[in-house]
């Protein structure tokens, strides 16, 4: 476990200190949203349990009683991201008032504004983990792969309803766009964050959208 600190740390396990007020699972929930605010920022491998439970003021001893290990803690952060994550593409991709690639259009748009909100310091948590997989536990492989999995699937069925409405040439490999999209899409959020821009959000989006009218 790393740590802060040169000295090794005290691991207390069993229940949290008695004077904790509040109730385990807004415990548990605390500490998975402070995770995925740092990772989203500073990666898995610079960033340390000592700074997350400083951020939120609880106690060391306690971190156990939620968490076995970080492994166990990052593991929950990836499956906390993705289900996020997940209810966030369907309020864009599941809008039925919408014209299926206009809520695709529309997420990128908001992604756009969500990475400007916060100076661009913040990227894609799962994009993130993938770049730093070499230096992470190998149990994090298959799941970051699951979720891409899960967002392909979500992206493809979009892009299927616009085939279904003539806007989108039946020729085209709705699975194959979907991840060409996500795959484009992380190495357009990672250059966003590094030039503290959304333009290469733009150019990401106007060459997709190229590509999908080129064939309708």
């Amino acid at each position: 476990m790393p740590s802060d600190h040169p000295e090794k740390p005290v691991r207390r396990r069993g229940r949290p200190p008695k004077d904790s007020a509040r109730p385990y699972a807004e415990t548990r929930q605390i500490l998975i949203q402070a995770g995925l605010a740092m990772l989203t920022e500073k990666g898995y491998s610079s960033v340390g349990i000592d700074q997350i439970l400083r951020s939120v003021e609880i106690p060391k001893g306690s971190f156990y009683h939620y968490f076995k290990s970080k492994e166990v803690f990052g593991q929950a952060l990836i499956e906390a991201y993705g289900e996020y994550f997940a209810r966030k593409l369907d309020r864009f991709l599941l809008n039925t008032d919408v014209a299926p690639l206009q809520r695709l259009k529309n997420f990128i748009d908001d992604a756009g504004q969500g990475m400007a909100r916060y100076a661009f310091r913040r990227g894609c948590l799962v994009g993130n983990l993938g770049q730093e997989m070499s230096l992470l536990p190998e149990s994090f492989r298959q799941q970051l792969s699951a979720v891409f999995t899960d967002w392909q699937q979500r992206t493809a069925r979009c892009l299927r309803e616009a085939q279904s409405e003539g806007t989108l040439s039946a020729e085209l490999d709705c699975d194959r766009l979907a991840a060409w999209f996500w795959i484009g899409w992380e190495g357009a959020v990672l250059r966003a964050k590094l030039e503290a821009s959304t333009l290469p959000l733009e150019i990401f989006a106007e060459g997709f959208f190229q590509r999908l009218q080129a064939d309708s």
